[in-house]
């Protein structure tokens, strides 16, 4: 059984496959030494968003160390970089400005931070998602693995994230909390942009496409259930079936950190079938409790921690967890084993490997 035949499998919980699939993201520092250690150039396909970037990237390496998936997305046009500023901070095409932070890219300056109508919406001008060399990157991954693993497209950020991204968080919430006109509209906005990125990817043959926003927190939803069904569950009907009109075969899978469980259940009735990242340790994720209760409806991918586990874990800590992952989630399939979000630079290397050893030894059926 390949990479590819495996992922399937497990994902569309059509009987069990040899062992439960692997997949992981890595950060650039991580990335660059990996590359080093085994002696395979890293390829970086630049997003138009920082955090995509390291989902789309590396791709030759991770499946060197031992990953079932390639995971594709769109990248900055051809013969196009980000501008740098004279503080050293990129901007992106959307107008996002950003700086390096200890961790992750954070967002100086929002483009949108001046909406307030449904025309202000409609004259700021979001870039070509279909831009000509957006997808280069895409078509030699898809054409050099498609037969032997499981091709991910990522069209991260959805609608909410990007969102945020363009007008501010706190602006945001409190401007859907009081009903502002412009609300709506953006949703379909940045809706109609994702969705052509997308169906892209559905039409150059990905195995899965992978929507992205995040509704929780470490502690409840950032929204509330009623708002996210009064807002994005049809929404996300409709984007998952014009994905499918392109590939009815097509996977579907979503992300969304945070504790989101209120509103799993509606998420499978508007067509996701495999929830990303699984984030652990937050209320109403725990393992056992969503397997008994989603496990016949959608699949899982992720569940591995890595705020505390990976970063801090001994060996035989992260075995154990691993472990527990796979025997819960993994009975009867319907599992893919990978962290809860990309491994950042907190964790070791040594750590890395221990995550990838624990899949492979505890994975087996």
């Amino acid at each position: 059984m390949n990479s590819k035949e495996r992922v399937k499998r497990a994902l569309l919980r059509e009987g069990l496959p040899d062992k439960v699939p692997l997949q992981f993201d890595m950060c650039r520092s991580l990335c660059d030494s990996f590359g080093e250690k085994f002696g395979i150039p890293v390829h970086y396909t630049t997003s138009y968003y920082e955090d995509v970037t390291y989902r789309i990237s590396a791709n030759d390496l991770r499946i060197a160390m031992g990953s079932d998936c390639v995971v594709v997305g769109a990248s900055l046009p051809r013969d196009y970089s980000h501008p740098v500023d004279e503080n050293g901070c990129i901007i992106n095409e959307f107008g996002m400005v950003m700086r390096q932070g200890p961790i992750y890219m954070e967002i100086i300056k929002y483009p949108m931070a001046h909406v307030k109508t449904a025309k202000d919406v409609e004259d700021f001008e979001f870039p070509d998602p279909l831009a000509e060399g957006r997808y280069d990157d895409a078509e030699t991954y898809i054409k050099k693995y498609k037969d032997d693993y499981f091709i991910i497209g990522d069209m991260e950020l959805t609608t909410y994230d990007m969102m945020q991204q363009l007008v501010g968080t706190e602006k945001l919430l409190m401007d859907m909390a009081l009903g502002s006109e412009y609300v709506e509209p953006l949703i379909d906005k940045t809706k109609i942009f994702a969705l052509a990125v997308g169906k892209k990817l559905v039409s150059m043959g990905v195995d899965g496409i992978w929507s992205g926003d995040d509704f929780g927190a470490q502690n409840g939803m950032i929204i509330s259930p009623k708002m996210w069904r009064n807002f994005f569950k049809e929404r996300y009907r409709q984007v998952y079936s014009e994905l499918k009109t392109v590939n009815p075969d097509v996977i579907i899978m979503q992300h969304c950190d945070g504790a989101v469980a209120p509103i799993l259940g509606d998420w499978i009735d508007v067509g996701m079938e495999v929830f990303n990242p699984v984030q652990p340790n937050v209320p109403g994720h725990e393992p056992d409790e969503l397997k008994s209760k989603f496990g016949d409806r959608m699949s899982f991918w992720g569940a591995i921690d890595q705020q505390e586990l990976l970063p801090k874990g001994s060996t035989e800590e992260i075995h154990t967890g691993v472990k527990q992952m796979i025997k819960i989630l993994g009975e009867g399939g319907g599992y893919m084993c990978a962290p809860a979000h990309i491994i950042q630079s907190d964790t070791s290397m040594e750590n890395v490997e221990i995550f990838i050893d624990a899949v492979k030894k505890h994975g087996h059926y």
